[in-house]
């Protein structure tokens, strides 16, 4: 079992490839390793439903099953994984700290590798309601909407497990699907009796007065309708680097996403970056498996003061 109060060499914050692969090297060169997930099954590499050309790798294979790969790997070298959400850093002192929605984790590196699934507000009415009906985080939010209806507006694996949490304390979920089937295998959150999924609707505006009181949707006919409700939880992804849990204590770029040299360093010392959330043009598993392992070799440089970089621990 982890425990929050070790001092990890290395944290990793993020289960895509760049994540896992900086975990294979950081953990294989001995150094006490841990990746913080949010899910191992929201990047974009585990929506990936056909790779045919990672080298080395005979396709085709689905992006959930190569992630296991990485995954296993990274574990049968020694890191160790959690599935916590994080919220916040604290980077400007030597030990380094990540606060996830259960507990906090420290260690004297971080890696961060949380990829580019996130977006802005895209809803008419989301970026206006946010914080007085529109959420992004159940766990955070559920106990609000205690005996009330709310929905959740996504298709994958976590948006289902969400609502599923939902079920819990709202007196209705509904959960909103743009495409007509879930990209979900059957979960046994679907099978809640007070959980209703609408396939085939968009959400095109989010209204009320000084809450949340209704949404507009319309399905793949053109064809409009209304739902009364009082929580929206939004479980929707884009193309943006995710760098929200940093909350302004990195400086990014102007396309919002962390600048670091050809090693992987940012420009806060200890703090290395890697995979799409980085200021990459080439958005591919093969470059982000390489970005983790550079940072993986960058931080074990960091940690013990070397000049050169060690690139093998083969014995």
């Amino acid at each position: 079992m982890t425990d929050p109060e070790t001092i990890y060499d290395v944290l990793i914050v993020g289960g895509g490839p760049a994540g896992l692969a900086a975990a294979q090297y950081a953990s294989r060169a001995k150094m006490k390793t841990l990746v913080i997930d949010k899910s191992a099954t929201a990047g974009a590499l585990a929506y990936t439903s056909h790779i045919e050309n990672y080298p080395g790798v005979p396709g085709p294979i689905s992006g959930k099953e190569l992630l296991d790969i990485f995954r296993k790997q990274a574990l049968d070298f020694g890191a160790e994984h959690v599935t916590e959400q994080v919220i916040g850093v604290k980077i400007d002192s030597e030990i380094k700290e990540v606060f996830t929605m259960e507990t906090s984790y420290k260690g004297k590196s971080l890696i961060i590798a949380t990829g580019a699934m996130g977006r802005k507000p895209a809803i008419k009415g989301e970026a206006e309601f946010l914080g007085r009906g529109v959420s992004y985080c159940a766990v955070c939010d559920a106990a609000f909407y205690k005996g009330r209806i709310v929905c959740v507006i996504g298709n994958s694996e976590e948006a289902v497990k969400e609502a599923g949490y939902l079920t819990r304390f709202a007196d209705t979920v509904y959960l909103i699907s743009p495409t007509k089937e879930l990209k979900v295998e059957h979960h046994p959150a679907l099978d809640t009796p007070n959980l209703r999924v609408l396939t085939g609707m968009a959400v095109t505006a989010i209204e009320g007065t000084e809450t949340v009181g209704k949404i507009k949707l319309m399905d793949q006919e053109k064809k409009e309708s209304e739902l009364a409700l009082a929580g929206v939880f939004v479980y929707m992804y884009g193309s943006k680097p995710v760098v929200d849990f940093l909350l302004g204590s990195m400086s990014l770029s102007e396309a919002e996403c962390l600048e670091s040299n050809r090693m992987m360093e940012t420009p806060a010392p200890g703090v290395f970056a890697a995979g799409d959330v980085t200021c990459t043009e080439v958005r591919q598993v093969v470059t982000a498996v390489a970005n983790g392992a550079v940072a993986a070799l960058s931080a074990e440089k960091y940690l013990h003061h070397r000049s050169r970089h060690k690139y093998d621990w083969g014995k």
